[in-house]
Protein backbone atom coordinates (compact mmCIF):
# COMPACT_ATOMS: atom_id res chain seq x y z
CA UNK A 1 0.00 0.00 0.00
CA UNK A 2 1.60 3.24 -1.08
CA UNK A 3 2.46 5.44 1.97
CA UNK A 4 4.60 8.34 2.76
CA UNK A 5 6.16 9.24 6.79
CA UNK A 6 4.90 12.51 8.12
CA UNK A 7 6.51 13.71 10.74
CA UNK A 8 5.88 16.76 12.94
CA UNK A 9 9.07 18.04 15.04
CA UNK A 10 7.95 20.18 18.12
CA UNK A 11 9.96 21.40 21.03
CA UNK A 12 8.89 18.85 23.59
CA UNK A 13 7.60 16.18 21.61
CA UNK A 14 7.19 14.79 17.71
CA UNK A 15 4.04 13.65 16.17
CA UNK A 16 4.65 10.90 13.08
CA UNK A 17 2.35 9.20 11.34
CA UNK A 18 1.96 6.63 7.76
CA UNK A 19 -0.28 8.49 5.69
CA UNK A 20 -1.47 7.14 2.68
CA UNK A 21 -2.19 9.38 -1.32
CA UNK A 22 -5.99 10.29 -0.12
CA UNK A 23 -4.40 11.66 3.43
CA UNK A 24 -6.07 8.72 5.07
CA UNK A 25 -3.18 8.07 8.50
CA UNK A 26 -2.54 4.06 8.74
CA UNK A 27 -0.53 4.66 11.88
CA UNK A 28 0.26 6.84 13.96
CA UNK A 29 3.30 7.58 16.85
CA UNK A 30 4.43 9.94 18.99
CA UNK A 31 7.72 10.31 20.88
CA UNK A 32 9.70 12.96 22.96
CA UNK A 33 12.16 15.18 21.17
CA UNK A 34 14.78 15.01 23.60
CA UNK A 35 16.14 18.81 23.13
CA UNK A 36 17.46 18.81 26.46
CA UNK A 37 20.18 16.74 25.40
CA UNK A 38 21.17 19.44 22.81
CA UNK A 39 20.24 19.66 19.50
CA UNK A 40 22.85 17.49 17.64
CA UNK A 41 20.75 14.56 19.94
CA UNK A 42 17.32 15.90 18.49
CA UNK A 43 18.52 15.45 15.10
CA UNK A 44 19.18 11.62 16.06
CA UNK A 45 16.09 11.68 17.17
CA UNK A 46 14.63 12.75 14.09
CA UNK A 47 16.76 10.18 12.36
CA UNK A 48 15.98 7.21 14.94
CA UNK A 49 12.24 7.85 14.66
CA UNK A 50 12.12 8.07 10.84
CA UNK A 51 13.83 4.62 10.24
CA UNK A 52 11.25 2.92 13.40
CA UNK A 53 8.83 4.02 10.95
CA UNK A 54 10.25 2.84 7.68
CA UNK A 55 10.51 -0.47 9.71
CA UNK A 56 7.07 -0.15 10.84
CA UNK A 57 5.25 0.96 7.17
CA UNK A 58 7.34 -2.83 6.50
CA UNK A 59 5.51 -4.67 8.91
CA UNK A 60 1.43 -3.13 8.94
CA UNK A 61 1.23 -1.95 5.15
CA UNK A 62 4.24 -4.63 3.80
CA UNK A 63 6.30 -1.96 2.13
CA UNK A 64 8.31 1.06 2.92
CA UNK A 65 7.38 4.37 2.53
CA UNK A 66 7.46 6.41 -0.95
CA UNK A 67 9.01 9.83 0.62
CA UNK A 68 9.35 11.35 3.90
CA UNK A 69 7.66 14.82 4.82
CA UNK A 70 9.54 16.72 7.71
CA UNK A 71 7.78 19.61 9.61
CA UNK A 72 10.02 21.63 11.88
CA UNK A 73 10.30 25.29 13.75
CA UNK A 74 12.14 27.79 12.91
CA UNK A 75 13.50 29.36 9.39
CA UNK A 76 13.71 26.96 6.81
CA UNK A 77 15.48 27.26 3.41
CA UNK A 78 13.20 24.84 1.78
CA UNK A 79 15.21 25.24 -1.71
CA UNK A 80 18.42 23.37 0.29
CA UNK A 81 16.47 21.48 3.02
CA UNK A 82 18.00 23.37 5.49
CA UNK A 83 17.33 24.49 9.18
CA UNK A 84 19.10 27.71 9.28
CA UNK A 85 17.83 29.06 12.76
CA UNK A 86 15.37 27.02 15.56
CA UNK A 87 16.38 28.91 18.78
CA UNK A 88 13.70 26.26 21.12
CA UNK A 89 15.82 23.16 19.34
CA UNK A 90 19.58 25.14 19.29
CA UNK A 91 19.74 24.68 15.22
CA UNK A 92 21.79 26.94 13.20
CA UNK A 93 22.61 25.52 9.30
CA UNK A 94 21.56 22.01 9.94
CA UNK A 95 21.46 20.25 6.52
CA UNK A 96 18.62 18.09 7.79
CA UNK A 97 17.47 16.88 4.59
CA UNK A 98 20.87 15.63 3.55
CA UNK A 99 21.38 14.09 6.86
CA UNK A 100 17.76 11.96 7.01
CA UNK A 101 18.36 10.60 3.30
CA UNK A 102 21.89 9.73 3.92
CA UNK A 103 20.52 7.61 7.29
CA UNK A 104 17.74 6.38 4.96
CA UNK A 105 20.28 5.47 2.30
CA UNK A 106 22.85 3.39 5.00
CA UNK A 107 21.66 0.06 5.03
CA UNK A 108 21.71 -0.13 1.29
CA UNK A 109 17.40 0.54 1.00
CA UNK A 110 16.19 2.27 -2.42
CA UNK A 111 16.52 5.82 -2.30
CA UNK A 112 13.67 7.98 -0.56
CA UNK A 113 13.03 11.54 -1.14
CA UNK A 114 12.81 14.02 1.89
CA UNK A 115 10.62 17.28 2.01
CA UNK A 116 11.41 19.39 4.62
CA UNK A 117 9.19 22.37 5.59
CA UNK A 118 8.23 24.92 8.44
CA UNK A 119 5.81 23.79 11.48
CA UNK A 120 3.30 26.45 11.02
CA UNK A 121 3.20 26.44 7.16
CA UNK A 122 2.95 22.86 6.88
CA UNK A 123 -0.33 23.18 9.25
CA UNK A 124 -1.10 26.04 7.09
CA UNK A 125 -0.91 23.19 4.08
CA UNK A 126 -3.05 21.14 5.75
CA UNK A 127 -6.26 23.11 7.05
CA UNK A 128 -6.06 24.53 3.75
CA UNK A 129 -6.28 21.18 1.73
CA UNK A 130 -8.33 18.80 4.49
CA UNK A 131 -9.23 21.16 7.33
CA UNK A 132 -11.30 24.73 7.73
CA UNK A 133 -9.72 26.02 4.06
CA UNK A 134 -10.57 23.51 2.06
CA UNK A 135 -11.75 24.87 -1.40
CA UNK A 136 -10.62 27.92 -0.25
CA UNK A 137 -8.40 29.45 -3.07
CA UNK A 138 -6.82 32.01 -0.91
CA UNK A 139 -6.58 31.68 2.68
CA UNK A 140 -4.15 33.27 5.60
CA UNK A 141 -3.96 30.93 8.32
CA UNK A 142 -2.70 31.88 12.20
CA UNK A 143 -1.66 29.86 14.82
CA UNK A 144 -1.74 31.55 18.24
CA UNK A 145 0.08 29.80 20.80
CA UNK A 146 2.77 30.79 22.86
CA UNK A 147 3.80 32.68 20.14
CA UNK A 148 2.20 34.33 16.49
CA UNK A 149 2.44 32.52 13.10
CA UNK A 150 0.80 32.28 9.80
CA UNK A 151 0.65 30.65 6.28
CA UNK A 152 -0.36 32.12 3.26
CA UNK A 153 -2.38 30.00 0.95
CA UNK A 154 -2.57 30.18 -2.50
CA UNK A 155 -4.21 27.67 -4.88
CA UNK A 156 -2.84 24.84 -2.25
CA UNK A 157 0.12 25.68 -1.75
CA UNK A 158 1.69 27.84 0.71
CA UNK A 159 3.84 30.91 -0.25
CA UNK A 160 7.03 30.36 2.12
CA UNK A 161 8.24 33.96 0.39
CA UNK A 162 11.40 35.09 -1.15
CA UNK A 163 13.97 34.56 1.92
CA UNK A 164 11.32 31.66 4.11
CA UNK A 165 9.67 34.56 6.47
CA UNK A 166 5.83 34.27 4.17
CA UNK A 167 3.23 34.47 6.77
CA UNK A 168 5.24 35.74 9.83
CA UNK A 169 1.85 38.06 10.91
CA UNK A 170 3.45 37.57 14.78
CA UNK A 171 5.86 39.96 13.89
CA UNK A 172 3.56 42.84 12.52
CA UNK A 173 3.62 45.99 14.43
CA UNK A 174 0.52 47.10 16.08
CA UNK A 175 1.76 48.84 18.93
CA UNK A 176 4.28 51.22 17.58
CA UNK A 177 6.66 51.62 20.79
CA UNK A 178 5.06 48.93 22.33
CA UNK A 179 5.75 45.68 24.16
CA UNK A 180 9.35 44.64 23.73
CA UNK A 181 9.30 41.47 21.17
CA UNK A 182 11.83 38.63 21.21
CA UNK A 183 12.86 39.70 17.45
CA UNK A 184 14.17 43.01 18.52
CA UNK A 185 11.09 45.04 17.57
CA UNK A 186 8.62 46.52 20.02
CA UNK A 187 5.22 46.43 19.86
CA UNK A 188 4.38 43.16 17.72
CA UNK A 189 1.30 41.34 17.28
CA UNK A 190 2.69 38.26 19.82
CA UNK A 191 3.11 40.52 22.01
CA UNK A 192 -0.52 41.08 22.80
CA UNK A 193 -2.54 38.56 21.34
CA UNK A 194 -0.57 35.34 21.91
CA UNK A 195 -1.68 32.35 24.39
CA UNK A 196 1.51 33.60 26.24
CA UNK A 197 0.85 37.30 26.23
CA UNK A 198 -2.50 37.15 27.05
CA UNK A 199 -1.87 34.85 30.26
CA UNK A 200 0.84 37.38 31.02
CA UNK A 201 -1.43 39.94 30.96
CA UNK A 202 -4.35 38.16 33.09
CA UNK A 203 -1.56 37.32 35.39
CA UNK A 204 -0.28 40.59 36.07
CA UNK A 205 -4.07 42.18 36.36
CA UNK A 206 -4.92 39.40 39.08
CA UNK A 207 -1.95 40.27 40.78
CA UNK A 208 -0.83 36.56 39.65
CA UNK A 209 2.79 36.85 39.08
CA UNK A 210 5.55 35.81 41.70
CA UNK A 211 8.27 37.76 42.42
CA UNK A 212 10.27 36.18 39.92
CA UNK A 213 7.46 37.19 37.04
CA UNK A 214 6.43 33.93 36.59
CA UNK A 215 2.86 33.54 36.29
CA UNK A 216 0.28 31.55 37.86
CA UNK A 217 -2.64 31.64 35.38
CA UNK A 218 -3.03 31.41 31.70
CA UNK A 219 -4.72 32.39 28.50
CA UNK A 220 -6.99 29.92 29.01
CA UNK A 221 -7.97 30.63 32.73
CA UNK A 222 -8.29 34.21 31.43
CA UNK A 223 -11.12 32.82 28.74
CA UNK A 224 -13.13 31.17 31.10
CA UNK A 225 -13.31 34.32 33.56
CA UNK A 226 -14.39 36.03 30.46
CA UNK A 227 -17.07 33.86 29.57
CA UNK A 228 -18.23 34.36 33.28
CA UNK A 229 -18.32 37.26 32.64
CA UNK A 230 -15.90 39.18 34.85
CA UNK A 231 -14.49 42.57 33.74
CA UNK A 232 -11.06 42.48 34.83
CA UNK A 233 -10.43 39.64 32.49
CA UNK A 234 -12.53 41.23 29.72
CA UNK A 235 -10.38 44.33 29.65
CA UNK A 236 -7.35 41.80 29.20
CA UNK A 237 -9.22 39.76 26.59
CA UNK A 238 -10.77 42.97 24.59
CA UNK A 239 -6.76 44.12 24.71
CA UNK A 240 -5.77 40.67 22.78
CA UNK A 241 -8.68 40.91 20.25
CA UNK A 242 -8.04 44.33 19.01
CA UNK A 243 -4.52 43.91 18.79
CA UNK A 244 -5.42 40.63 16.43
CA UNK A 245 -8.19 42.44 14.58
CA UNK A 246 -5.46 45.68 13.94
CA UNK A 247 -3.07 42.51 12.68
CA UNK A 248 -5.69 40.73 10.45
CA UNK A 249 -6.55 44.24 9.07
CA UNK A 250 -2.99 44.22 7.63
CA UNK A 251 -3.26 40.77 6.44
CA UNK A 252 -6.89 41.51 4.33
CA UNK A 253 -5.41 44.58 2.82
CA UNK A 254 -2.25 43.28 1.70
CA UNK A 255 -3.28 39.86 0.52
CA UNK A 256 -7.09 39.95 0.14
CA UNK A 257 -8.14 36.32 1.18
CA UNK A 258 -11.20 35.11 1.15
CA UNK A 259 -10.55 32.88 4.13
CA UNK A 260 -8.80 33.18 7.55
CA UNK A 261 -8.32 30.59 9.58
CA UNK A 262 -7.49 30.80 13.16
CA UNK A 263 -6.10 27.82 15.22
CA UNK A 264 -3.62 27.31 17.91
CA UNK A 265 -3.65 27.31 21.77
CA UNK A 266 -6.02 30.61 22.09
CA UNK A 267 -8.78 29.76 19.40
CA UNK A 268 -9.56 26.74 22.03
CA UNK A 269 -11.48 29.44 23.45
CA UNK A 270 -14.45 28.95 20.87
CA UNK A 271 -16.80 32.13 20.78
CA UNK A 272 -14.99 33.83 23.55
CA UNK A 273 -13.00 34.73 20.69
CA UNK A 274 -14.76 34.43 17.50
CA UNK A 275 -17.89 36.35 18.48
CA UNK A 276 -15.54 39.38 19.28
CA UNK A 277 -13.12 38.94 16.99
CA UNK A 278 -15.40 39.08 13.83
CA UNK A 279 -16.92 42.25 15.50
CA UNK A 280 -13.23 44.05 16.07
CA UNK A 281 -12.49 43.11 12.28
CA UNK A 282 -15.48 44.02 10.95
CA UNK A 283 -15.74 47.43 12.22
CA UNK A 284 -12.27 47.90 11.01
CA UNK A 285 -13.20 47.63 7.38
CA UNK A 286 -13.51 50.23 4.83
CA UNK A 287 -13.13 49.40 1.37
CA UNK A 288 -12.02 45.64 2.39
CA UNK A 289 -14.21 42.97 1.53
CA UNK A 290 -15.31 41.06 5.24
CA UNK A 291 -13.38 37.26 5.26
CA UNK A 292 -14.84 34.11 5.85
CA UNK A 293 -13.51 33.66 9.92
CA UNK A 294 -13.15 30.37 10.91
CA UNK A 295 -11.87 27.81 13.62
CA UNK A 296 -8.89 25.96 12.24
CA UNK A 297 -9.96 22.13 12.63
CA UNK A 298 -6.99 19.60 12.77
CA UNK A 299 -5.84 20.43 16.05
CA UNK A 300 -2.09 19.74 16.80
CA UNK A 301 -2.41 16.84 14.04
CA UNK A 302 -2.01 19.46 11.44
CA UNK A 303 1.09 20.24 11.23
CA UNK A 304 2.00 16.58 10.85
CA UNK A 305 -0.79 15.76 8.25
CA UNK A 306 0.75 19.48 6.05
CA UNK A 307 4.14 17.20 6.78
CA UNK A 308 2.48 14.16 4.61
CA UNK A 309 1.06 16.28 1.93
CA UNK A 310 4.26 18.09 1.36
CA UNK A 311 6.09 14.69 0.57
CA UNK A 312 2.94 13.46 -1.49
CA UNK A 313 3.70 16.95 -3.26
CA UNK A 314 7.22 15.91 -3.85
CA UNK A 315 6.65 12.47 -5.39
CA UNK A 316 4.46 14.10 -7.83
CA UNK A 317 7.20 17.14 -8.55
CA UNK A 318 9.30 14.19 -9.90
CA UNK A 319 7.11 12.26 -11.00
CA UNK A 320 5.94 15.52 -13.26
CA UNK A 321 9.70 16.64 -13.83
Amino acid sequence: MNHVIALDVGGTGMKAALVGPDGRVHYEERRPTHRERGPEAVTEAICEFVLALRDEGVRRLGEGPRAVGLAVPGTIDEATGTVVFAANIGWRDVPLRELLTRRLAADGQHPVPVALGHDVRSGGLAEGRLGAGRGAGRFVFVALGTGIAGAIGLDGRIEAGAHGYGGEIGHVVVRPGGRPCGCGARGCLETYASAAAVGRAWAEARGGADAGGRTTAGAADCARAVAAGDPVAGAVWQEAVDALADGLLVCLSLLDPGTVIVGGGLAEAGDTLFDPLRRAVRDRLTFQVPPRLVPATLGDTAACLGAGLLAWDLISQEVTA
